[in-house]
């Protein structure tokens, strides 16, 4: 005989009742620290960003009509270029900057197929849907103006040789007082520096699509269909695509402490 796996039903014997929660106490830092160093997410900029897209989609099977069309927007790369900078110089230095973008558009198009046979005055069919990815690929000068708080600039990373003084015998041939003043070269001394900077990332907000579609090689339905009944393979679209992103980098920043008031309540 085989046994029950499930023990318990919580369809039947679990219940939701009221909880108890207490308050405890926060642990916060000495308030003899007036201010505060964190390493915070700081939004550089805020952008809406528009594109044009053209794209052809041939269907598996034939289209009597689109019913509806889903999308959303997917953004797989988001660079904004920064120039190195010398770890004497300001990091923060303002300036107009590249940013490379690259995504696409997921479309699903839900349709209706014609059934076989379907040539009568009543036409029959199916639903369906065919999903695709349309891409698109842009570069945007961000420009110091639209900056809400700068980039910190990657510090170039150094390498520096240094030698050592030697003299050496000039062997047969030369004079015993002579000697090979130079550094010696089976000796190499190095000093290098590395600088592990914050790269900047974005986030997406959110975006708006306007497109056109249209069928490029409609015939009619053959037999005894309604004259204005069709199919169709393939389609030509044209998107107009308006997205914002946000653009951050974790830098460093000063909290001011704020007192606590009397009754002991956070502000």
């Amino acid at each position: 005989m085989k046994k029950d796996q499930h023990c318990v039903n919580t369809n039947l014997s679990a219940s939701v009742e009221q909880c108890v929660n207490t308050p405890v106490d926060d642990v916060i830092t000495t308030p003899a620290n007036p201010a505060l160093i964190t390493r915070l997410p700081v939004t550089l900029a805020e952008l809406t960003v528009n594109s044009s897209l053209s794209a052809n989609i041939q269907f598996p099977e034939p289209v009597l009509e689109i019913k509806d069309v889903k999308k959303r927007v997917k953004i797989v790369q988001c660079r904004l270029l920064l120039p190195g900078t010398a770890d004497s110089d300001d990091p923060f230095a303002a300036g107009d900057y590249q940013l490379f973008l690259r995504g696409f558009v997921r479309k699903n198009i839900q349709y209706a197929t014609p059934d076989p046979g379907a040539s009568d005055a009543c036409v029959s069919s199916s639903l369906r849907s065919l999903t695709v990815d349309v891409p698109f690929e842009c570069v945007t000068t961000v420009l110091s103006g639209s900056f809400l708080q700068p980039p910190q600039l990657p510090v170039y990373n150094s390498r520096n040789e240094f030698d050592f003084f030697r003299a050496q015998e000039l062997g047969p041939g030369y004079p015993e007082k002579e000697q090979l003043l130079s550094s010696d070269l089976s000796q190499f001394h190095q000093n290098s520096t590395q600088y592990y900077n914050q790269f900047p990332y974005c986030e997406i907000i959110s975006s708006n699509i306007t497109e056109y579609d249209e069928a490029v090689d409609r015939v009619p339905l053959p037999g005894n269909a309604p004259f204005e009944e069709g199919y169709f393979y393939n389609i030509v679209e044209k998107m107009f695509l308006t997205f914002t992103i946000k653009v951050l980098q974790n830098q460093q920043v000063v909290i001011e402490a704020l007192d606590a008031p009397a009754n002991g309540l956070k502000k």
